[in-house]
């Protein structure tokens, strides 16, 4: 019996302890579900607040930068300057709008109411357009209406023209050249044909006749569809470096005259005795004091010019490869900003006195393709890497290096190129190094190399069948404007001239885009007739077709572009004629234009009158104009290229 109650207490014992450690394991099931579920609220709860965190900074955001992020129409872009001491944008001047124009250059050739232009009757001393007006009025009844332009009949005493922009439709302006941005440069939409720009001043960035405070710029940005893109960081860090100056390029044309670029043919040849003979006659040319033609203060040295451009017309023999395929080669294009080039390329195939059909006879072979053609045929094909625009090249330099045996005998040193589209000085860079390459596009710390490649002038050609229509300006006592610019918003040097000088003064005329109608730019070139100083301000990239046009209109050039080497650099004193201002200074330009004498400025207006000739394209080349000149540039760099010790 007691053996059973000892049993039964056993069992008893035992089932009390089964429940107890099953109860303890469903406590701690129950104590993980609660903690895993506490988990998951924390985690809801935090996402919740975070996303609550990112909405309310996004109201925010967009209500102080409400208008800057709005969302434009499709054919709008918005400039923003931001500086550092204010940031917020005035809702004031947010109606601010112009017309985007790059000096009226396309390069199609095809804005609105060309055609008409280059028919009309030749208005150039017209009275009318100077004197009756004082400034643009637009009329804005339909503010989505094409907006038109009216002339007031307002006497203007200083025959000075002021413009006073409003909101411009886009309809009907005509198109734009989409390929002006280069491969490593901000590209804005240049078919968008209205620009504003919105910037709060700031104490010490108004423009006085006191020495101004340095930029304040921190950010600008563009805004295209709600896409922005800062290049501030750029910028600052590019003004940080210190540009080559105009007394160190020449330094460095001097050092590569003395080291030269020369490279040892395979083998001698008698047209390279002949490049020889003439370096030796160049260096010992006699000094000359009457020049016919020739004005001495433009040049480097005007004996040594002459003695060289005679050489080049009695001894320059060229080689035109038949090799090549249009339109990509041997179609030149006769109008627009790269203009340049297809001129050129006219000219020489046409010229019987300098080409040659015996490659044997030759002391230069010409590349005659479009850099332009290039770019747009290809891209036409859905082609648009830089890497198959070299490619293509290459395709071409093996074609006739397999071919001939010219190239193979210098490495194509005694080759050359003229090539005006912004890509030309990236896509040749590689294949055709070792060539004479005329550049529009000469950015001396991009790989252009004094001494051996030249800089071509931009010439932007509104009339093929008369080149040099309009052509002259006002007097210099006629010339009531200090200082004249006005174009599209191109690049990061455009903007900031704009934000410190227009509308600032009465005497600086500093304008965004122009209309692009043909009442539009006859003002434009009645502003550059009666200013003394053009302001020549760098786009995408160094050039701007505002150079020639300044000279072309006897008005002095303003350059603002760093590392720029201006046309014909070889053999011009540019600093006879003209200005150059750091990009940096921008904020002292009308200090600096106003501390120039007029005794000087007198004598600078004159030289630009008197270099006038050799910037001028015509239908049949005449001795010294602008087909000489860049033959001459290609001839001068290959001679002074030549080594007797070779």
């Amino acid at each position: 019996m007691m053996l059973v109650k000892k049993a039964l207490l056993h069992s008893h014992s035992e089932v009390s302890s089964n429940s107890y450690n099953m109860d303890i394991a469903i406590l701690a099931q129950r104590r993980r579900l609660c903690h895993l579920t506490i988990w998951k609220l924390l985690l809801i709860i935090g996402i919740l607040v975070m996303a609550g965190l990112v909405v309310s900074q996004c109201f925010a955001f967009a209500l102080l930068y409400g208008r800057t992020f709005s969302l434009h129409p499709s054919n709008k872009v918005s400039i923003v300057m931001v500086v550092r001491n204010a940031t917020v944008l005035s809702s004031s001047q947010s109606n601010k709008s112009f017309v985007i124009d790059d000096t009226y250059a396309s390069d199609s050739g095809k804005e609105t109411g060309y055609e008409k232009e280059t028919k009309e009757p030749d208005k150039r001393n017209d009275p009318a357009l100077v004197d009756k007006v004082k400034d643009f009025k637009f009329e804005k009844d339909d503010p989505k209406a094409s907006t038109k332009l009216t002339l007031s009949n307002v006497q203007n005493q200083a025959g000075i023209l002021s413009i006073v922009s409003q909101r411009i439709s886009t309809k009907g302006m005509g198109s734009s050249d989409a390929d002006s941005g280069t491969l490593d440069s901000l590209i804005a939409d240049r078919n968008s044909v209205s620009s504003v720009c919105n910037v709060k001043q700031t104490e010490g960035c108004q423009p006085k006749d006191r020495k101004m405070k340095p930029l304040q710029f921190v950010s600008i940005a563009f805004n295209n569809n709600s896409t922005m893109t800062s290049i501030s960081s750029s910028v600052l860090k590019r003004w940080e470096k210190q540009p080559i100056s105009i007394s160190q390029m020449n330094s460095i044309l001097l050092n590569s005259h003395v080291s030269s670029h020369y490279v040892r043919p395979r083998w001698f040849s008698v047209r390279d005795r002949e490049l020889l003979s003439a370096k030796l006659q160049i260096e010992n040319a006699p000094v000359i004091r009457n020049t016919p033609g020739l004005y001495a203060s433009l040049f480097r040295n005007v004996s040594m010019f002459k003695r060289s451009y005679d050489l080049m017309e009695h001894t320059l023999r060229i080689y035109i490869y038949r090799e090549g395929e249009k339109p990509i080669f041997h179609q030149p294009r006769m109008r627009g900003i790269y203009a340049s080039e297809g001129w050129f390329m006219k000219l020489i195939e046409g010229n019987k006195k300098f080409v040659v059909r015996d490659p044997r006879k030759a002391h230069l072979f010409y590349l005659p393709f479009s850099s332009q053609m290039l770019r747009t045929e290809l891209s036409g094909k859905n082609i648009h890497g830089q890497k198959d625009l070299e490619q293509h090249l290459k395709n071409y330099i093996d074609l006739i290096a397999g071919k001939y045996r010219f190239w193979n005998r210098t490495g194509g040193v005694d080759h050359f190129l003229v090539a005006c589209h912004d890509w030309a000085s990236q896509v040749t860079r590689q294949h055709m190094s070792n060539c004479t390459r005329s550049l529009c596009n000469a950015n001396v710390v991009k790989g252009f190399k004094i001494g051996k490649d030249t800089a071509l002038p931009v010439t932007y050609i509104r009339s093929v069948e008369d080149p040099v229509k309009d052509l002259g300006g006002r007097p210099p006592s006629q010339r009531y404007i200090l200082a004249f610019f006005a174009g599209g918003m191109h690049g990061y040097v455009r903007p900031i001239l704009l934000q410190y000088w227009e509308n600032k003064e009465p005497d600086m005329k500093v304008f965004g885009p122009m209309p692009r109608d043909i009442e539009g730019k006859k003002i434009y070139r009645e502003y550059m007739k009666s200013s003394k100083y053009c302001i020549c301000a760098r786009g995408y990239e160094v050039h701007t077709p505002r150079v020639v046009e300044s000279i072309f209109y006897e008005c002095v050039p303003v350059i603002i572009s760093d590392n720029y080497v201006p046309p014909f650099f070889e053999v011009l004193n540019w600093e006879a004629f003209s200005v150059f201002i750091q990009e940096k200074d921008i904020p002292n330009l009308r200090n600096i234009l106003l501390s120039i004498p007029q005794e000087k400025y007198l004598a600078m207006q004159l030289r630009v009158k008197k270099v006038q000739k050799h910037f001028l394209w015509h239908q049949k080349p005449v001795r010294y104009d602008l087909f000489h000149m860049v033959l001459h540039s290609v001839w001068y760099n290959r001679v002074f290229q030549m080594n007797p010790r070779g």
